[in-house]
């Protein structure tokens, strides 16, 4: 008597799985006679009702692949996902990807992220397979929203473009692109003094993300023995601000928070984006090059320059007081871009939510009858001693005027002569110099009355310096 062989297990394709999907709610059929048409059992059937929204939102990616019976999810989620966007990014700059230079970006993408990864020929494979990258026919990826063209124009101030409609207040983010001269006085800026600074928040003003600015040379002097990861914003060694990274890792932001959000942009900026792939958490909204609306508040960009000049005289009349017969002229040539990148990331943080909220509202990019009412000189940084409004607002405003001629001290030089200047770098503190300086400042504080306020936040630094200095 022959034995009977074991049923054999019939897998289902993600094709199939939809097709699955779609019948049960296209006909009465049951979950059994479904099974029974597919040749697999109703178990299988009910499991795949239990993952539809998953595996309806891999078919709609236009990443997955189609054909593939099991989903087996990679260790390195976070890198795989990183190397997708960045893959995305290659193909729309048509580069030639190759599968060593595959392997290549996901070790750095693993080193960036502090993850000890080392990606093998066979990861490669399965990350291949698991996107859809590179099997026959190149597959065309589409994006995750339609393409929609450009709004005519706002109408009215008070009428945002239908598409905001969208989303809620807190997932609609605006952002700018802010020239600044880093280290101008009043009467005196530089044009090879200028950088590019990118502001971005949301219209409830919950959420500014981190700054990023656009640098002047790849490594400037000052960050001789700065660690990357402690610098208060994003530094970009070239002149302007580079969309295509920031936008991508934007997007995987808010993918790891599982939100999809609006971004409004300028017309000019989507020129310069064009031909990327679409993104999968950002929704990019342009604004019409014919509309006054900006894609971040004027009002908004004004408070972060007036508290960065705020704090940068602040500085200058420090290094004044301390150094006897110093102009102020004087003082702002020692300002350096790491200097810079601190001020920039203070006043960034000084610009309140609710002016941020309340300019959205007068702009018309957020809901809203009449913005809440604010004290406005609160939200503003004082006006300087020795200086009047009028000048000051002409200060903040410099970028506006045209710069004079003169000679970048920081950032001119060639690499031959930066080479010939390594032993001018001051040597870098140690962890007694470090101390020293605590017991220094704490005494300078305690001889000129500070308040316990401002002595609570120096214990916590205190604390910081003492963590530090026992690793």
């Amino acid at each position: 008597m022959e034995l009977s062989s074991k049923k054999k297990l019939h897998a289902l394709s993600l094709a199939e799985k939809i097709q699955v999907l779609e019948l049960l709610d296209e006909s009465k059929m049951s979950q059994s006679e479904v099974a029974r048409r597919f040749q697999v059992s109703q178990p299988q059937i009910s499991r795949i009702c239990k993952n539809k929204e998953k595996l309806l939102a891999d078919w709609c990616s236009g990443t997955a692949n189609r054909e593939r019976k099991r989903k087996r999810e990679s260790k390195y989620s976070g890198i795989d996902e990183a190397l997708l966007c960045w893959y995305h990014i290659a193909q729309a700059k048509a580069w030639d990807v190759t599968g060593p230079m595959l392997l290549h970006k996901a070790k750095e993408l693993a080193d960036i992220m502090g993850q000890d990864f080392v990606p093998s020929i066979g990861w490669l494979v399965r990350w291949k397979r698991r996107n859809n990258v590179g099997f026959g026919a190149r597959h065309v990826l589409a994006p995750p929203f339609p393409p929609e063209p450009p709004p005519p124009g706002l109408t009215s101030q008070a009428q945002p473009p239908l598409s905001l409609k969208d989303f809620s207040p807190e997932d609609v983010f605006g952002c700018a692109k802010v020239p600044l001269l880093y280290r101008a006085v009043p009467g005196r800026a530089v044009a090879c003094d200028q950088v590019q600074v990118l502001l971005c928040a949301n219209s409830r003003g919950t959420e500014k993300r981190r700054v990023l600015v656009g640098g002047l040379r790849s490594a400037p002097r000052c960050f001789f023995g700065v660690s990357s990861e402690a610098l208060p914003a994003s530094y970009y060694p070239d002149p302007g601000i580079p969309w295509s990274e920031w936008l991508a890792q934007f997007d995987q932001d808010m993918g790891q928070q599982g939100r999809q959000v609006a971004l409004l942009l300028a017309a000019q900026v989507m020129e310069e984006l064009e031909g990327l792939p679409g993104f999968h958490h950002v929704r990019l909204l342009p604004l019409s090059a014919s509309s006054t609306t900006p894609s971040l508040p004027g009002s908004v960009v004004w408070a972060f320059k007036a508290h960065y000049r705020h704090r940068l005289l602040g500085k200058l009349t420090a290094v004044q007081s301390e150094r006897d017969g110093t102009s102020l002229a004087e003082a702002g040539a020692g300002i350096t871009v790491l200097d810079a990148l601190h001020m920039v990331a203070a006043a960034w943080a000084k610009v309140p939510p609710q002016l941020i909220l309340s300019s959205f509202i007068q702009e018309g990019l957020a809901p809203g009858k009449t913005p809440p009412s604010s004290d406005k000189d609160s939200e503003m940084p004082p006006v300087p001693s020795g200086l009047s409004q009028e000048e000051f607002s002409r200060f903040v405003d410099l970028e506006g005027e045209e710069p004079g001629p003169g000679v970048c001290k920081e950032e001119m030089g060639t690499d031959n002569e930066e080479g010939s200047r390594m032993d001018s770098f001051e040597p870098l503190p140690t962890k007694a110099d470090a101390l020293r300086a605590l017991g220094t400042l704490r005494r300078w504080f305690e001889c000129n009355g500070t308040s316990p306020e401002l002595f609570e936040k120096f214990y916590d630094c205190e604390a910081e310096v003492e963590r530090l200095c026992c690793l």
